[in-house]
């Protein structure tokens, strides 16, 4: 298997990392190529909810130089979790859960420095979309301050199921959105917990903020509309540790 220390390539060699269990980031795919072997390699990663990327073969040509075949896939620094497995096993442990959900962060920075504050503030799991979510990379890890080797993070394809599972296991959904009419201060967010933040760019999805029980809003006294996601999510953390005692 052809190898490097971020990223391998060929397609028996993806196949193979995949099929063993390897944690990939992301897999590119050169635009329009379409034989069988890439086929059921794209079926195993469907199935693997690994997110794929069709792109031009120039910049495949620029990561190596080597015989590519057409697919470089980027591996994970992080081990990533099943919410489904993880849930359970908090609840056992007698805790009441408190889970993070990032509907589409995509600044590499910004993911790192929730997962710290996440860390500090006792969150049991991250839970990001296989698509649109900020790399896990060497800046997210050296963002988070290591927190990322501590936390679980889960990825699945579809949030909104992800979430609907959490509500389906107990927990209260809250989207922290300037939407929201009631203040954080005024939402009991004790017992087990949701809580969704929003990427930089959109916000939070229609369906998600449909999906949640609550909507709450982090106060403000300036002009400006909204906090950077970071601050916004160690704020509303932060609170909810407050509230738990």
């Amino acid at each position: 298997m052809v190898k490097t220390d971020r990223y391998i390539f060929g397609i028996h060699a993806v196949h193979e990392a995949v099929e063993a269990g390897k944690d990939v980031d992301k897999v590119l795919v050169k635009r329009g190529a379409g034989s069988d072997l890439l086929k059921k390699l794209l079926g195993t990663l469907r199935r693997m909810e690994i997110p794929v990327q069709q792109v031009p073969v120039e910049k495949l040509n620029r990561i190596t130089g080597k015989n590519h075949q057409g697919v470089i896939a980027y591996l994970s620094e992080i081990s990533y979790v099943d919410i489904t497995s993880l849930l359970p096993a908090v609840f056992e442990s007698g805790e009441d859960p408190l889970i993070l959900l990032l509907d589409g962060v995509s600044d590499v920075r910004n993911f790192g420095a929730i997962a710290r504050s996440a860390e500090c503030a006792g969150v049991h799991a991250i839970v990001i979309p296989s698509s649109g979510s900020a790399a896990i990379n060497a800046d997210a890890i050296k963002t988070s301050a290591g927190a990322l080797h501590r936390i679980p993070v889960c990825r699945h394809r579809d949030l909104y199921a992800a979430a609907k599972f959490l509500q389906e296991s107990g927990l209260r959904l809250f989207a922290a959105t300037e939407k929201a009419a009631d203040s954080m201060h005024d939402a009991d967010l004790t017992g087990p917990a949701g809580i969704i933040m929003g990427g930089e760019e959109r916000g939070i999805s229609p369906e998600l903020l449909r999906r949640a029980d609550a909507w709450v809003s982090i106060p403000m006294k300036g002009t400006i509309a909204s906090l950077n996601v970071s601050v916004a999510s160690g704020i509303v953390l932060f609170e909810i540790l407050r509230q738990r005692g």
